[in-house]
């Protein structure tokens, strides 16, 4: 793999990874866009690597406090840290569940399809800008119950769908239920943490089994590089949700989806030279 093609990678990483508009679905797309191999499991779980350690550090006070809500619960209290670290954990169950089952049944690799992308992508950004819209700003986090945790972690389910968009879906979700759009979307990227910390160590222990790893400089510009894009997109869409709504990201994903399905059905799904 080239250089040009591990900077692509890592910052679409980067910057896909936390906003609602699918970062797996973009990492199909690269390479049959640009014609190159597909970027292995090495530097995917570096560019995985980049982005937790982003979101670690921009939510580090939330990180703290529901690390010591865990301790608090050993002497059988609970505090606001706890109850968040708990809903963490209930949301995250029904994706570890129905992802393990995809992953030993081999569902996983058959909707790693242009196509599906290209569906996902477009359907579930309308139905972003319909939550978006009809739903009320009356709920923050603190406000959140357990029903309320299982839903978002239920629609998280849908994100195994490459292109649905894991961020997406749980801020969608979210929006449904009325919590204000910052909240919705700290929750979503709290979430994330377990979610890529899990997916990481699985690939990690089949690089290992492989005999795959190998740190050079390409690994660690793709830690690198996904870890400032990534922190940088946090950062951005948290100041903007504070002001405004989901809209320009629903805009988004309904004309990229819109573009590959011309794309697929127009050219043939032939790679673009000018990204080549």
């Amino acid at each position: 793999m080239t250089l040009q093609h591990i900077i692509l990678l890592a910052v679409v990483q980067g910057i896909t990874e936390f906003l609602p508009i699918s970062s797996s679905g973009h990492l199909v797309l690269a390479p049959a866009l640009t014609g190159s191999p597909d970027q292995g499991l090495l530097v995917d779980v570096a560019v995985h690597i980049g982005t937790l350690a982003a979101v670690l550090i921009y939510f580090w006070r939330d990180v703290f406090a529901m690390l010591g809500g865990f301790v608090l619960l050993l002497t059988g209290r609970i505090n606001t840290g706890a109850r968040l670290a708990l809903h963490i954990v209930l949301a995250t169950i029904p994706v570890v569940a129905i992802g393990f089952y995809f992953k030993v049944s081999g569902i996983e690799e058959q909707l790693r399809s242009i196509e599906i992308i290209a569906w996902t992508t477009l359907g579930f950004g309308i139905l972003l800008w319909i939550a978006d819209k009809i739903g009320m700003t009356i709920n923050r986090l603190e406000h959140m119950r357990w029903g309320g945790a299982l839903f978002i972690g239920l629609a998280q389910v849908l994100a195994l769908i490459p292109g649905t968009s894991r961020s997406g879906i749980t801020m969608t979700a979210a929006r449904f239920m009325g919590y204000e759009r910052s909240d919705a979307a700290q929750f979503s990227m709290l979430m994330s943490i377990p979610v890529i910390l899990g997916a990481g160590l699985l690939a990690g222990i089949d690089l290992h089994q492989g005999g795959n790893i190998q740190l050079n400089k390409d690994v660690l510009l793709a830690v690198g590089l996904s870890f400032v894009t990534a922190l940088i997109a946090i950062s951005v869409l948290m100041n903007w949700l504070k002001r405004s709504t989901f809209t320009p990201f629903a805009i988004y994903r309904v004309l990229l989806g819109i573009a590959i399905l011309v794309w697929i059905y127009v050219y043939d799904s032939a790679p673009l030279p000018f990204l080549s």
